[in-house]
């Protein structure tokens, strides 16, 4: 199972995600064991000292709530970590056709769809979304599953940060009804118990940030 660390950004910063409250959403260092800066290139080499992980997940929290866009600063932590893969959900409609300049993965989220799921772009991730129990996006995306890729995410908003647990009943009714897919769980992980819990579900890999920057995890599970 793929550990897969996870930098939001916002207003040019990275930020602590909590409960999917993105307006509260505060510099990622004041939260955080691992660095005392909140700039995108600290926090990648914090995580890279902590471990030599080479996928990184992104959200540009400011391009999916429609208030700007850090496609710039993208491109240029792109070129400047060639060897490492990005996942880049910066909120997207599927019709959009932004590209960055580096190696990554579309992942596009169903928060922010309004159009009915045809077909995804070859390579894309499906981020399925959900919050307080419910789906998040055009139903069609949850029901439409002939047109999901191999990798998805499932991402529960309301447990990112929170320190409660991941989304492990979901998870598993996934995991049994698709056995094809590779899922990645988003949102809840807490300890060392969690990875091995999920690992046990068949869990693909898994996106973390507060369980990394609290220092809760151990090294030997990655």
């Amino acid at each position: 199972m793929q550990i897969i660390p996870v930098i939001d950004l916002k207003d040019g910063l990275v930020v602590h995600a909590t409960g999917g409250n993105r307006s509260q959403y505060q510099p990622v260092h004041l939260a955080s064991r691992l660095t005392r800066q909140s700039d995108i290139e600290a926090v990648l080499r914090a995580y890279r000292d902590l471990f030599p992980f080479n996928t990184f997940y992104i959200a540009d929290l400011d391009a999916i709530t429609g208030s700007g866009s850090h496609q710039a600063l993208l491109n240029r932590v792109l070129n400047d970590y060639p060897d490492l893969e990005f996942w880049i959900d910066d909120g997207r409609q599927l019709t959009d056709t932004l590209t960055y300049r580096g190696h990554y993965k579309t992942v596009i989220g169903s928060e922010v769809q309004t159009q009915v799921l045809t077909a995804l772009p070859d390579q894309a991730i499906l981020s399925l979304d959900f919050k307080n129990a419910c789906f998040m996006g055009h139903s069609s995306w949850l029901e439409n599953v002939e047109a999901w890729p191999e990798r998805i995410i499932v991402m529960t908003l309301d447990l990112v940060g929170s320190n409660l647990g991941p989304d492990y009943r979901r998870l598993e009714n996934l995991l049994k009804r698709f056995p094809g897919k590779r899922f990645s769980a988003a949102g809840g992980v807490r300890s060392d118990a969690d990875l091995l819990s999920l690992r046990e579900l068949g869990v693909d890999s898994v996106l973390v940030a507060s369980a990394l920057h609290r220092a809760c995890l151990s090294a030997k599970l990655f």
